[in-house]
């Protein structure tokens, strides 16, 4: 599985500790140091089943100064899913993709149902 955080965020830490505490197998990867691609957030987007909305990081202050809440209403999905590849801070995290699922945020309840 690929673990998708910033160090920084205390749901991050938390939920690394979680996979920790289960011993889950993972790859580490920092969102600000390696921003996901477009590409890599088209997958994503495509095998989560979520809508777009999710994978962004509504509570950030990037989102917020670029005043997203009123701009991405009339955006695309390609125009969404570029616009959050330019920066690894307007992604919503942690992301956790696995060959079957993409889960987006952590909510420990989700996370057990698909990790069993």
């Amino acid at each position: 599985m690929l673990f998708i955080c910033y160090p920084r965020c205390s749901t991050c830490k938390k939920a690394q500790r979680w996979l920790d505490e289960k011993g889950m197998g993972y790859t580490y990867r920092d969102i600000k140091e390696d921003n996901p691609s477009s590409a890599e957030l088209t997958e994503w987007y495509e095998k989560s089943g979520l809508d777009i909305k999710r994978f962004f990081n509504t509570s950030g202050l990037l989102y917020k100064s670029l005043q997203l809440k009123d701009k991405l209403p009339a955006m695309s999905v390609e125009e969404k899913l570029k616009l959050l590849s330019t920066d690894g801070m307007l992604v919503k995290r942690p992301i956790l993709v696995g060959d079957s699922f993409v889960l987006v945020g952590f909510k420990e309840q989700e996370w057990a149902e698909k990790l069993g």
